[in-house]
C-alpha cells in the first residue's frame, strides 16, 4: 500500500473490512482499484508475504515451444541481460547478454532479437516527431511513451495532457509489430503461425501487449509478455544450467543495435539518445559528446536545457510516477519552458521494473545503471541513426521515419481508460 501510494502515487491498494477479518486486497479482490491501477508491479516488489504475483503466461509459451507447425520467435529488453543473472547467484550488474540468448534457443524458440534494435527505431520514430512538434509549435511538451504503465498514468489522472504524448509505440511493440508485418513475409511464414514472446521487465507490458490497437485486425503485434523473474522460472524448470549454456547472439536483422537502445534501460536513457539523434537529424554532426551527465542518475528527477544546433532545448527526465505527478502538476500550473519529458513509471526506469528480481538494495539497482553505461562506454556503435540495420529497414520497407508506412505500422493512439486492459 506504501509504495503504491507514496512512491506511485496512485493508491489503488486499500483494505477490506475491519478488525479481525481485514485483508489488504489483491488483484482478485475489492481491495484493488483496477482503474487507478497501471500494472506498474512495485507491489509485487516489496509485498513482505510474496502474496502478490504477475500474471503469468509460462504455460502459454511452453504450449508454443512444443508446437512444431509455429514459429517461437523471442524478444529481450534492454535491462533484462544486467537483471536475470541475479537471479542465478550472480552480482548485480553482471550483463549475460549471450549466455540469455544461449539459454533462449535451447528452451526452444526459433528466433530470438534484442528489442534494443527497436528502441533505436523508436528513437528514429520519436525524435522526428519532437522535431516536427518544435518547429510547428505543436502540443509541446512531448511525452515519451515507452512505459505503458505511465501511458496509463496519464490516461487515468491528466486526461488533457493525452496529445502531447508521443504516438510512437514502445520498443516492444514496435519489435512485434515488424515482426508480425515485415518479417515474417520476408521469411515466406504465416504471421498466424508465429508465436512472438517478449522477455521484459516490465508487469505493465503484459497489459500493453494485450490492448485491441495492439492487434490490427485481431493479430496481435506480442502474443505472450514474460517478466524477468519468469524467465528464470522457465529457465529452472527446463532444468537449464547457466554455467553451461554456451553463449549465442541474436539473430539478424535485429540483432544489431547501438548502445543508444541499450541505456534505454535506466531512466535518461531514451532523452539522451533522442538528444544525440535531434542533434544529428538538425545539424548533420555529432552531439560533441554523446553523454550527457545532467541526466543521469538515480534521483526522480533531471532537468536540462541541451543546445541542439541553433535551439536551446528544455529538457526533464523523470522516474516513479509521484515525481510525475509533481512535474504536470507544475505543467497544469503555467510552466512553459520544457520542450520534451521522458517518464518512466518505476523509481529508475526499467532497470528496476515491476518484473525484476525481488528485495534488491539501492545499491544493486545503481550497479544495474552503470553497467548500461559501461557497454556503452565500451560500444563502437552508439548513435541509433548510425545503425546499419535500422537504415536498411527504412530503406526497404519503411520509406522515411513518420512517413505513410512507418506511421501505419509504429504509431498508436492513447485515450481514456475506464479501467485496466487484461
Amino acid at each position: 500500500m506504501r509504495v503504491c501510494e507514496e512512491v506511485q502515487g496512485v493508491a489503488a491498494i486499500d483494505f477490506v473490512n475491519r478488525g479481525s477479518k481485514a485483508t489488504v486486497g489483491t488483484v482478485f479482490s475489492e481491495g484493488l482499484n483496477v482503474s487507478s491501477c497501471v500494472n506498474c508491479g512495485q507491489c509485487i516488489k516489496v509485498c513482505p508475504t510474496g502474496a502478490l504475483a504477475e500474471k503469468t503466461y509460462i504455460r502459454e509459451v511452453l504450449a508454443a515451444l512444443e508446437d512444431p507447425e509455429v514459429v517461437a520467435v523471442a524478444q529481450h529488453a534492454p535491462a533484462v541481460s544486467v537483471t536475470l543473472g541475479e537471479l542465478f547467484g550472480l552480482e548485480a550488474g553482471s550483463d549475460i547478454d549471450g549466455v540469455m540468448v544461449g539459454a533462449l534457443r535451447t528452451l526452444g524458440f526459433d528466433y530470438v532479437f534484442d528489442t534494443s534494435f527497436t528502441a533505436d527505431l523508436t528513437i528514429m520514430e520519436e525524435t522526428s516527431e519532437l522535431i516536427h512538434r518544435i518547429k510547428t509549435g505543436e502540443t509541446l511538451p512531448m511525452l515519451t511513451s515507452c512505459s505503458p504503465g505511465w501511458v496509463k498514468f496519464v490516461e487515468e489522472f491528466y486526461l488533457e495532457f493525452l496529445p502531447n504524448v508521443s504516438t510512437c509505440k514502445s520498443p516492444q511493440q514496435m519489435m512485434g509489430a515488424v515482426v508480425k508485418r515485415f518479417w515474417a513475409e520476408r521469411m515466406g511464414l504465416d504471421p498466424a503461425k508465429v508465436f512472438s514472446v517478449s522477455i521484459m521487465p516490465c508487469t505493465a507490458k503484459k497489459c500493453e501487449a494485450e490492448r485491441p490497437e495492439m492487434a490490427p485486425e485481431g493479430l496481435p503485434d506480442v502474443d505472450a509478455v514474460l517478466t524477468t523473474r519468469e524467465l528464470a522460472q522457465l529457465i529452472r524448470q527446463r532444468g537449464l544450467d547457466m554455467a553451461a549454456v554456451r553463449p549465442d547472439t541474436a539473430d539478424t536483422p535485429f540483432g544489431e543495435r547501438s548502445s543508444a537502445g541499450k541505456i534505454f534501460g535506466a531512466t535518461g536513457g531514451v532523452m539522451e539518445a533522442a538528444l544525440c539523434t535531434a542533434h544529428f537529424m538538425l545539424t548533420g554532426n555529432e552531439l560533441g559528446d554523446l553523454t550527457i551527465p545532467p541526466l543521469r542518475g538515480l534521483n526522480g528527477r533531471e532537468e536540462a536545457v541541451v543546445k541542439v544546433g541553433s535551439a536551446e532545448v528544455g529538457v526533464a527526465v523523470v522516474s516513479g510516477l509521484v515525481s510525475a505527478r509533481e512535474l504536470l502538476d507544475e505543467l497544469r500550473n503555467g510552466r512553459k519552458d520544457l520542450h520534451f519529458i521522458e517518464v518512466m513509471a518505476c523509481p529508475g526506469g526499467c532497470i528496476s521494473g515491476g518484473g525484476q528480481p525481488i528485495d534488491v538494495s539501492p545499491g544493486a539497482v545503481r550497479r544495474r545503471m552503470q553497467a548500461l553505461y559501461r557497454i556503452d562506454e565500451g560500444a563502437a556503435l552508439r548513435t541509433s541513426h548510425t545503425n546499419a540495420s535500422v537504415l536498411r529497414l527504412y530503406e526497404e520497407f519503411l520509406g522515411e521515419p513518420l512517413g505513410h508506412k512507418s506511421h501505419e505500422l509504429l504509431h498508436t493512439h492513447y485515450a481514456a481508460r475506464e479501467e485496466v486492459v487484461r
